[in-house]
């Protein structure tokens, strides 16, 4: 059997999975949407990767991701932790001498300054879901325009039509009055690209020293327009991973696997897991004026896991 360590990235948009061997190579990844229904999201990437690696025997498993607690509580993770770690420590291992991490996924855009493959600086978006992946993937479905092509769009262009980049709202109204106008599509979608990049800056980099070498990860790391205009506004290069897709999920594999080394047993649950009826409720404490909303895990009618309260009192009481 093949000793490998999983990682698992669970995000609002889409659900991360990849098998690395003891050498830290990448066996096998896998990518779903999440659906609004991460449990079944997780479940359904546990079964892919089972099912197309038998001869495998995980060693150990790390989550990260918006919904890492919950993929941590169903897998039974050894390593739970945020997606700036996790995305940091993988791009360390394949980029040594990385200082900048542009990532912009589904919903949420960071930037990661590194030092000696170290996090030293962070900062995310906020609620806002402009420049993001669900933006672009809505633009190009109204254009009729497979998401796979959009950047190709925009590299067709000698230049790019004004667009506003800080709301979704206002981004779309002026792709529409630009098309109103006769401006070509290709234009439309170049202005767009700078757009995103523009709001990117000002709103999520905020004036933080971005130095080379630069990585982009992220599914809009795959747009080779935004790539360009990063590359135009920066002026510098910007490298795109071979696995800026699942770069999180990769991170958390890589901590599971040190981990495991160090405590030399895993709490991975297997593919029992798959059998086993998980579920999520919540419920409002009035006990004080925080009205804390209270989040539960059960596994099959049996609480597993509880947090949400600032004070401590129903999680004091997990299982």
């Amino acid at each position: 059997m093949l000793k490998a360590y999983l990682g698992i990235d669970v995000g609002s948009i889409s659900t991360k999975g990849v098998l690395i061997d003891e050498n830290r190579e990448v066996i096998r990844s896998s990518y779903l949407r999440t659906l609004g229904r991460p449990i079944e999201a997780i479940k359904k990437l546990v079964a892919e990767l089972f099912n197309e690696n038998k001869n495998i025997e995980i060693k150990g498993v790390g989550t990260t991701g918006s919904a890492r607690r919950l993929a941590g509580v169903i897998v039974g993770a050894d390593v739970i932790k945020n997606e700036i770690i996790t995305h940091a420590v993988a791009a360390s291992h394949f980029y040594p001498e990385a200082r900048t991490i542009i990532e912009i996924g589904g919903q949420d855009s960071k930037i990661i300054l590194l030092k000696d493959g170290v996090p030293i600086d962070f900062a995310m978006n906020t609620v806002c879901a402009a420049g993001t992946g669900s933006f672009l993937e809505h633009q190009a479905t109204r254009l009729g325009i497979p998401i796979e092509e959009f950047g190709t769009y925009a590299l067709k262009a000698t230049s790019g039509a004004t667009i506003a980049g800080r709301c979704t709202v206002f981004a779309e109204s002026d792709m529409i009055h630009k098309a109103q106008l006769g401006i070509s599509v290709e234009e439309i979608i170049r202005g767009l690209c700078d757009a995103i990049v523009r709001n990117y800056l000002s709103t999520v980099a905020k004036g933080k020293p971005i130095e080379p070498l630069v990585l982009f990860q992220g599914g809009v790391a795959a747009n080779i327009g935004v790539k360009a205009a990063f590359e135009r506004a920066l002026r510098m290069q910007v490298i795109v991973p071979r696995y800026f897709l699942v770069m999180g999920a990769i991170g958390a594999a890589f901590l599971a696997q040190d981990y495991v080394q160090k405590n030399l047993s895993t709490k991975f649950v297997g593919p029992a897991l798959l059998d086993i009826n998980f579920q999520t409720k919540t419920f409002e404490c009035h006990d004080c004026a925080n009205f804390c909303e209270v989040v539960e895990t059960y596994k099959n009618s049996q609480i597993i896991d509880r947090y949400g309260d600032r004070c401590g009192k129903w999680s004091e009481i997990n299982p």
